[in-house]
């Protein structure tokens, strides 16, 4: 399976720029569970990941204390792009966060279609 960083109009790759913020510990924590999505591809499960809505599925990584989800879609069957990487502070994922994910594929699909015209 491919992983692919989303990245904005501007080049910003927000899930890159995420990861950079995590300390050392949680950040190689990460790694491993994109590493695994990577290997496992759709056959990863619970708990590793789950679906949410839509499209939009999330990475969960727990480090000690903390939680941490990384918001992804599936594009074809080889290729899975990261949208949007947050720390969880409550028992659901917050809406915020999933319509932020949700925002970032409508406008990457966009992007897309007028590239292959």
């Amino acid at each position: 399976m491919e992983v692919e960083f989303y990245s904005t109009p501007a080049g910003d790759e927000v899930v890159g720029e995420f990861l950079s913020s995590l300390p050392d510990k949680d950040l190689a924590k990460a790694l491993r569970g994109i590493e695994l999505l990577k290997q496992m591809g759709l056959e990863l499960r619970e708990p590793n990941v789950k679906h949410l809505e839509g499209p939009i599925w999330e990475l969960r990584i727990k480090f000690s204390t903390n939680a941490y989800r990384i918001l992804y879609v599936v594009c074809d069957e080889n290729t899975v792009v990261l949208l949007h990487g947050f720390m969880k502070k409550t028992q659901k994922t917050p809406r915020t966060e999933i319509e932020i994910a949700k925002s970032r594929w409508a406008e990457l699909e966009k992007r897309r279609s007028q590239k292959d015209r």
